[in-house]
């Protein structure tokens, strides 16, 4: 059972998608490729995969690597993914996120929560501009909610971006590479729905991860949710009242 944070999300709806027009653009005919090898190297070195749950070594992290992380960022402002093909740019961006939000922590390491961040009134860092791509100034919002959810439209989206909680389905051990992105979203949506945190039944009883609620939107009716669980579950699941919860508390190990 999950230690839960009291924080309840009740009145603090998920943004809509809401398409950014500008970042629609792609070149289907190009076979030009980025690199994340910076990335994936902090991943081998501070991430700890476990079955249950990924857990980040922030407090491990060196100056070294902090700065390592930082020139990668740059890296990728200093593109345009209007550029690239469709599968380079979503690993673009699932990238990105996921790459901005544990320099987010870093940068405020030691937090018990991102809820924590983001100034007195807000909960979390995610409306903050934190990057500048093609002269515009982007937030983990505008690259979840504006350009991921409604460019693809895919309910897979919410399993490989990353928001540094426990509840949070897994930063992955390995980044997003367009020649594979089927088969990551696949293993990233089993990974998650199998698990405790995603879906936990009790008996009768069915506890499902906030996210299915917050983003009902995305996945449906409960009959149409119960459909795409069950495309992934070892063992069928049928929703008729379910409850909801999440763990806001920091993915670290120390």
């Amino acid at each position: 059972m999950l230690t839960l944070l009291s924080l309840s999300f009740v009145t603090l709806a998920a943004p809509k998608a809401d398409l950014w027009p500008l970042w629609q653009a792609s070149n289907p005919g190009s076979t030009a490729t980025i690199d994340h090898a910076i990335w994936q190297g902090l991943i081998n070195d501070y991430l700890l995969v476990a079955p249950e749950q990924t857990r980040f070594r922030y407090a491990a992290v060196s100056a070294r690597d902090k700065t390592a992380l930082a020139r990668y960022l740059d890296q990728l402002a200093a593109l345009d993914p209007r550029r690239y093909n469709r599968n380079e740019q979503f690993a673009y961006w699932v990238n990105l996120y996921n790459a901005l939000t544990v320099k987010v922590i870093l940068d405020n390491y030691p937090v018990s929560s991102i809820t924590k961040l983001g100034g007195l009134f807000s909960f979390g860092p995610w409306d903050e501009k934190l990057i500048t791509i093609s002269g515009q100034r982007l937030s983990l919002n505008d690259i979840e909610h504006r350009i991921l959810r409604p460019i693809w439209q895919d309910k897979r989206i919410h399993y490989v971006v990353n928001c540094a909680s426990l509840g949070c389905p897994d930063l992955l051990p390995e980044v997003m590479q367009a020649d594979t992105l089927n088969e990551q979203l696949n293993h990233a949506a089993r990974r998650f729905i199998n698990s405790e945190k995603g879906v936990s039944v009790r008996g009768q009883r069915v506890r499902l991860s906030s996210i299915y609620d917050w983003y009902q939107s995305d996945f449906g009716t409960l009959a149409e949710l119960q459909t795409h669980l069950n495309q992934y579950l070892s063992r069928p699941v049928t929703l008729t009242s379910p409850t909801y919860d999440y763990d806001w508390r920091l993915n670290e190990i120390q």
